[in-house]
């Protein structure tokens, strides 16, 4: 399989500023937000924040592993990042507003993570 260097840029550039930005917010957690929210809500951010940080990261190591095993690893970062909005994004504004409905959509990002480690597996096990 032939794999796009250029899509592989692109998304190597979008894992960095996905990291970039999860600095930030833990930043911003851990400096603002300790003063403001309770213990609880501050201990959900962070965990969203910890969780956007490694698959900021892996968003970059899947692009990478791309190019190494000649893999279409698109899907597995589609999952990644749909899990980084629905999970982590959605722990941010629990965590800031209290509603309850934002945190009901949380385990959809989880699955999404968890989905998207097993499609790589598979795909890099099933790579000849």
């Amino acid at each position: 399989m032939i794999i796009d260097k250029n899509s592989v840029k692109k998304s190597v550039a979008l894992g960095a500023i996905l990291t970039a930005l999860a600095i930030i917010l833990g930043a911003f957690g851990a400096h603002a937000l300790k003063k403001i929210l309770t213990p609880s809500l501050l201990d959900t951010f962070l965990t969203g924040n910890r969780y956007h940080m490694f698959h900021g990261l892996s968003f970059i190591v899947v692009s990478i592993l791309e190019l190494i095993f000649s893999l279409n690893l698109k899907v597995v970062r589609y999952f990644f990042l749909a899990g980084i909005i629905a999970f982590s994004g959605m722990c941010y504004v629990y965590a800031l507003t209290s509603v309850k409905t934002f945190a009901m959509i949380v385990p959809l990002g989880g699955v999404a993570y968890i989905v998207g480690w097993l499609v790589l597996a598979v795909k890099i096990y099933k790579n000849e």
